[in-house]
């Protein structure tokens, strides 16, 4: 039975994850059915040239990704095309939307996505999250500029002070625990073994048959593999530079998408007060159960805008806009790439596209 089984996964795996995409891309618009008929009632309020600079601001987004993961990649061994990766980071932003799992459905389909360049999962799971990295200390500089941006306008209060506080030292907590870990062999092997038996304890809850459903040893070694990229990394930080401006960049360009639709509705506010709403909601969305952090995203960023002076009658159909039209820019290129990938139309190594 066990043989069939598997032998059905093994033919009907890309029309199952096929089957599964569609149902989470259905529930995604039934999250979004509200925002997005607040939507169509808000386009009459709003300046449509500037709402569309959205466009060429989201395409310099992806640019710089796809320059950060290039940069990351050759540090490390691999030369591959500016094209591959540019179309592979859509492909992510639609799976990391489509399956809400806090980035980590993103970062498990990044390592089979580079599996045509012949790259380890190891090295692609350090890449993703190196990358996430450089995003997160790259964002500590234009958050350093947002509290300066409220400072001048005088709109820093003690709950605006808390706010910022606290961000700022989970981006310099979560980081530093990262590298406290993956800086020793020995650490990282301890830290991950552990939690692979852990999981392996929860699978086998639920599939008793199934003792050591992640084989340790196999676990192992991509961990070995992982510090070993860690570690030449580590050793190419002058190299780091560019890659770490790309990610300020990115970080830039997802703050001005947003600005751009306060502009749209004949709005010029303080930018500091974005870049802190924009940090506290994308954080807050990690741990959302819904699809891109719906419900939870814009709850916070109009709390965190309204503490900061910005009021909720303003920033509600502007979050509630810029969330929908974002989301229509971007999912349909990276749903037609994922397909495409799904489909093997684009089996060569990355190196060659």
């Amino acid at each position: 039975m066990s043989s069939l089984q598997d032998s059905f996964w093994k033919r009907r795996w890309k029309l199952v994850l096929n089957v599964t995409t569609f149902v989470a891309l259905l529930i995604l618009i039934y999250a979004i059915r509200g925002q997005l008929a607040d939507t169509i009632k808000n386009f009459a309020h709003v300046n449509g040239w500037a709402l569309l600079l959205i466009v060429p601001i989201e395409a310099l987004n992806y640019h710089a990704q796809a320059k950060l993961y290039q940069g990351m990649f050759r540090i490390v061994g691999n030369d591959l095309s500016y094209k591959y990766l540019l179309r592979t980071s859509l492909e992510l932003n639609f799976v990391n939307h489509v399956f809400p799992s806090g980035g980590a459905a993103g970062i498990s389909y990044f390592g089979v996505r580079m599996k045509n360049g012949q790259i380890s999962g190891a090295k692609a799971t350090l890449i993703q999250v190196m990358k996430l990295g450089l995003t997160f200390i790259s964002f500590e500089v234009l958050l350093l500029f947002g509290m300066i941006a409220l400072s001048v306008m005088g709109r820093v209060n003690n709950v605006t002070v808390l706010v910022g506080t606290a961000l700022s030292m989970l981006l310099i907590g979560g980081s530093a625990v990262f590298i406290y870990i993956v800086g020793s062999q020995q650490r990282i092997n301890s830290f991950f073994v552990t939690i692979t038996r852990w999981l392996n304890w929860v699978i086998h809850l639920v599939r008793p048959k199934s003792p050591e459903t992640i084989n340790i040893e196999k676990a192992r070694g991509m961990f070995d593999d992982f510090h070993a990229n860690y570690r030449q990394l580590q050793r190419s930080l002058p190299e780091l530079k560019m890659p770490f401006w790309y990610a300020l960049l990115a970080n830039i360009t997802e703050v001005l998408a947003i600005y751009v639709v306060f502009i749209a509705f004949g709005h010029f506010v303080n930018v500091g007060a974005v870049i802190l709403a924009y940090g506290i909601a994308n954080f807050a969305g990690l741990v959302s159960v819904l699809p891109g952090g719906v419900g939870i995203y814009e709850v916070l960023m109009t709390a965190v805008l309204a503490s900061a002076g910005v009021p909720a009658s303003l920033s509600i159909p502007v979050i509630v806009m810029y969330r929908v039209v974002n989301t229509l820019i971007q999912l349909p290129p990276g749903y037609v790439y994922y397909q495409r990938t799904l489909a093997g139309n684009q089996g060569q190594r990355p190196d060659l596209v």
